[in-house]
């Protein structure tokens, strides 16, 4: 919950908005809301990710994110914090939309933490998680039932 507040903030405060639509490929659905959602995902309600990539999942977030911390080998939990996210004014817990062992980390992100900005969907992934309990998929969102949680986020 507070990432998801702090990332609307921080996207209402830099005025931050999604490109027109001709930019995008069909890949993309648009939204109201501070990010683009992309098909094939599924989403939590704390604002993270999952591609499902045979026998592992990538995570990230669909945010800005400027720090990381974790390593291959750990074990995450559903829920559980993984790293972090930091503004100017604050830092926020990025939680596992999934349980399972983390097999890769993105370390782009070290020196590149934009990337995450720039391309959050693609080179922008956090980690990578052999999952534990794949059925844990099913309870996330799809990219229709995100951006309308989206966009009734902006409206509270």
């Amino acid at each position: 919950m507070a990432l998801r507040m702090w990332a609307s903030s921080t996207a209402k405060a830099h005025k931050l908005s999604c490109a027109s639509k001709s930019h995008l490929s069909s890949a993309f659905s648009l939204s109201r809301c501070f990010s683009t959602v992309l098909d094939g995902l599924k989403y939590a309600s704390s604002h993270e990710w999952v591609k499902h990539d045979g026998p592992v999942a990538i995570i990230g977030i669909t945010d800005h994110a400027q720090r990381f911390q974790n390593e291959s080998g750990t074990s995450v939990s559903k829920g559980g914090s993984f790293g972090a996210v930091e503004s100017v004014k604050a830092t926020s817990d990025v939680n596992s939309p999934i349980s399972g062992e983390v097999v890769e980390v993105n370390t782009k992100l070290t020196e590149t933490p934009g990337l995450i900005n720039s391309s959050p969907y693609d080179d922008g992934w956090m980690i990578k998680v052999k999952p534990s309990s794949p059925s844990e998929l099913g309870s996330l969102m799809g990219p229709k039932e995100y951006t309308k949680f989206c966009e009734e986020e902006e409206v509270h």
